[in-house]
């Protein structure tokens, strides 16, 4: 009698997508004309085949298209660009274009984006590679590789919905070949090859890959350096890229703690490695003290990629080996959480709504959501800071007034506003609004999958059932207070200056 099958699921989306991508680089590297360079680039697992076919022998350069990771060093697409331009003999370009409507953006973002553009063009130049930046409303993408006369194209990878829909636009609209670069992970993403269920399931298997991606930079030079042709357009990276922008908004302003930029990234690294590694591990759970990295918002920008600050914080553990539990303690945040929350972006559609919950969650929340509130908030009360919870509410101007919040607070942040709306959809939106609008490291998969731990136990295990949360786990402002000096932190939020207007 023949055994049962287990039934055959469907491949998701991005699953099915990943497998086309496939496909293609598995027929342009069995081409007989594909140059071998191309086909050892195409062969790499951080680069995905968007569209086939080989450059345009018309083309006069390959241009990289950089959003994602916005740095002119330790960058694997910069440099996949580079090899692509070395081994056809074209000299290489990076274009950056400053839209003025990326979702949810403001202000305070863009200034920080903006800080950063000087040292792209600073280190494309070491490099021989040019950088053209061109602003709202002159900015089309294909409009820019006509006028480079792009052979090819090469891009960034981001999990994020809508800069994916871009890609699959350009993709069908391009005439030329298009790749993608894993950029911005340590374990290229399609190797886990699909959503991971909690941090535990992932670590292993991006831990067991560390020995083969966790490796220094070649940072290639251009072998063929690229002059900008007579009349093409550009705007200057040092002006301010928002102005004239009239439907823009402003209402949340720069904040001056913090510069934009690679290289206030790596003196940030430089400091945090060099000053700060050793106490680490009794620190980094203090949020009155500076015990942390502080990289996230160059990760959301680009500004720095994690292989850059992993491969520094190893050094100085294979330095100093009492750094190693320090160095352990950090690669857990920075590779397992960090890509198990981009893992997270890429094969879940939901998540940033409750249907990305999983069942278990759903059926507390379905038992809980109509539980009674001992008190109800506002948006506008709590994004003001105005609850009975001290903690809570300097947590809240923290990131107002500063754009970071320390991810302890983060966690308690989310958990009380669960306590404090309706029901869980409302919870989790008014997070969401909250994270994208005044942090500097918001809109990014790290903020969407805390706010999905929060409010829907993302990533997290069933704990004793009780009102609102039921088996969803509960943080009270009185334990939470005991784990650091919380008078310390409130008084450290009270002097930081207030939200400018832009």
């Amino acid at each position: 009698m023949p055994r049962p099958t287990k039934p055959q699921t469907e491949p998701t989306a991005q699953q099915a997508k990943d497998a086309a991508y496939a496909r293609l680089a598995e027929d342009l590297i069995a081409d007989p004309a594909t140059p071998k360079a191309l086909r050892e680039l195409a062969a790499n697992p951080r680069v995905s085949v968007r569209r086939a076919g080989l450059p345009d022998p018309g083309g006069k350069c390959i241009v990289y298209w950089m959003q994602r990771a916005e740095r002119g060093r330790d960058n694997h697409a910069l440099d996949c660009a580079i090899a692509l331009g070395n081994a056809l003999g074209l000299p290489v370009v990076a274009y950056f274009a400053a839209i003025s409507n990326f979702p949810h953006a403001n202000l305070r973002h863009y200034v920080f984006l903006n800080q950063g553009l000087p040292d792209i063009e600073e280190d494309c130049a070491a490099r021989g590679v040019g950088f053209v930046m061109r602003r709202a409303p002159d900015c089309d993408h294909l409009e820019f590789f006509a006028d480079a006369h792009a052979a090819m194209v090469v891009g960034d990878e981001n999990p994020m919905r809508e800069p994916e829909r871009w890609r699959v636009q350009i993709a069908e609209s391009l005439r030329i070949p298009f790749w993608t670069v894993d950029a911005d992970v340590v374990v290229p993403s399609k190797l886990l090859g699909k959503a991971q269920f909690s941090a535990g399931v992932a670590r292993p298997r991006l831990y067991r890959a560390l020995p083969e991606y966790l490796q220094p930079f070649d940072n290639p030079h251009a072998e063929v350096a690229w002059k900008m042709p007579r009349g093409l357009r550009r705007d200057d990276v040092h002006a301010d890229i928002t102005a004239g922008w009239k439907d823009f908004d402003r209402s949340v302003g720069p904040v001056s703690a913090w510069h934009g930029g690679h290289h206030a990234a790596m003196a940030r690294l430089e400091r945090f490695t060099g000053k700060m590694l050793s106490d680490y591990v009794g620190r980094r759970n203090h949020p009155e003290l500076d015990g942390t990295s502080a990289m996230s918002p160059y990760l959301h920008y680009g500004h720095i990629g994690p292989q850059t600050i992993a491969l520094a914080v190893d050094n100085a553990a294979k330095a100093n080996p009492r750094l190693q539990p320090a160095r352990d303690s950090y690669f857990n945040e920075l590779i397992a959480w960090r890509e198990l929350s981009i893992n997270f972006v890429r094969y879940q559609p939901d998540y940033d709504n409750p249907g990305c919950a999983d069942n278990w969650a759903r059926a507390t929340i379905a038992e809980h959501d109509r539980d009674r509130r001992d008190v109800l908030y506002t948006r506008e009360q709590m994004e003001a800071g105005k609850t009975y919870d001290e903690l809570w509410n300097a947590a809240q101007m923290q990131m107002v007034r500063h754009g970071w919040m320390h991810n302890f607070l983060r966690m308690y942040w989310g958990k009380k506003i669960v306590e404090w709306t309706p029901d869980a959809a409302t919870a989790l939106d008014i997070m969401i609004w909250l994270n994208d609008r005044y942090f500097l490291d918001g809109r990014d998969p790290n903020g969407y999958s805390g706010c999905a731990w929060a409010a829907l136990g993302k990533f997290d295990r069933a704990w004793g059932s009780r009102p609102v949360f039921g088996k969803r786990r509960y943080m009270s402002g009185a334990s939470t207070a005991k784990k650091f000096d919380a008078k310390a932190y409130m008084d450290m939020v009270q002097g930081l200056p207030e939200m400018t207007r832009g």
